[in-house]
């Protein structure tokens, strides 16, 4: 027997777009609820380049760290790119791949979002 199962796609509202200028990243904390209910601190990453946006765990693959360095300083000096703060390794924006560092070929976690009515919303 065969059981069709309907997806739900939620979307949670995090910020208004302009709450992040273009070619700027922002960090938000949030929380998740496992699956019995507790609390988990859920830091993420907002990169806004333009009409897009990037979302990451503020979590660096190298050993966990949060990227920034101080608070919301995600990018390297030339601006083009996110940087660890503790180990100086760089990522790409629209990939989360690491291309220089101690975890040169391993990738950010990415936070699935999406535009509504102008609002930067988390897709789960």
């Amino acid at each position: 027997m065969e059981t069709n199962v309907m997806e739900t796609n939620v979307a949670y509202v995090i910020c208004n777009m302009n709450d992040i200028p273009s070619q700027k990243a922002r960090g938000f904390q949030l929380m998740r609820l496992d699956d019995d209910g507790t609390e988990r601190p859920f830091s993420i990453v907002i990169v806004r380049w333009g009409r897009q946006v990037f979302g990451y765990l503020n979590k660096c693959p190298h050993d966990g760290v949060n990227l920034d360095w101080e608070r919301n300083q995600f990018f390297d000096p030339n601006g083009i790119r996110l940087m660890c703060g503790k180990h100086g390794a760089l990522f790409e924006l629209g990939t989360g791949q690491c291309l220089e560092g101690p975890c040169k070929g391993r990738s950010l976690t990415p936070v699935a979002l999406t535009i509504i009515d102008g609002e930067v919303c988390a897709r789960v």
